[in-house]
């Protein structure tokens, strides 16, 4: 017998205590906003690091560990990027002060031997599949992407996540070397207050989203 979501809506559910600090849940997800304005500040090399060495111990694919990132800083660098961008979010890469140009390595396999020794061999299969490879890519790094926000936000950043981009002309333009596969590009900076004018949007509940079987 299946049960139909309908029959849940309006129920009030009682919420459970999280394992972690109301402060910690509202820093990561119930106060975050995609940020649209930056304060004035360096966003250094350290944090993000140390942003990727929090987020990296994420579950992917035999830990595969296929994202790539991009870091976008230089004037020079911004205004390449920029000029691929869709009209409306031009200014914002040229506004941010770092901006991250998520991407998927196809070429993951290559590093399997040492991030799952267990399945070692698994190296020399994907290697005759380049469709599989791009297949796991871009699905295990589009797991670690949203990783990647939650990090930011743990580190105090702000992130502006942004998918209207030219995906052909900027693999072109930045990863015609190593086959990289552009996802989408993330405005990384400081901010105060919630860094966007616009109004907290509702979310979809629990029982909307969910059936029970």
């Amino acid at each position: 017998m299946t049960t139909d979501t309908t029959v849940l809506e309006g129920l009030d559910f009682p919420t459970p205590a999280l394992a972690v600090a109301d402060d910690v849940a509202d820093l990561l997800f119930r106060e975050a906003r995609t940020v649209a304005q930056f304060v004035p500040g360096e966003v250094t090399d350290e944090q993000l690091a140390s942003v990727y060495d929090l987020v990296k111990w994420g579950p992917t694919a035999m830990n595969t560990l296929p994202l790539r990132l991009l870091v976008v800083r230089t004037p020079e660098a911004r205004e390449r990027l920029a000029a691929l961008m869709s009209e409306g979010n031009r200014e914002r890469v040229l506004a941010a002060p770092v901006t991250l140009v998520l991407a998927a390595d196809p070429g993951f396999h290559e590093h399997i031997p040492t991030l799952a020794p267990h399945a070692a061999a698994f190296k020399d299969v994907l290697e005759g599949q380049p469709e599989t490879r791009e297949q796991m890519a871009r699905t295990n790094a589009l797991i670690q992407a949203g990783y990647v926000i939650v990090g930011l936000r743990a580190a105090g950043l702000g992130a502006g996540p942004m998918a209207g981009l030219d995906f052909a002309a900027v693999d072109g333009e930045f990863f015609a070397e190593n086959g990289w596969k552009s996802l989408f590009v993330i405005n990384v900076g400081n901010v105060e207050g919630t860094g966007t004018p616009r109004a907290r949007a509702e979310r979809l509940s629990y029982a909307q989203v969910s059936k029970n079987v």
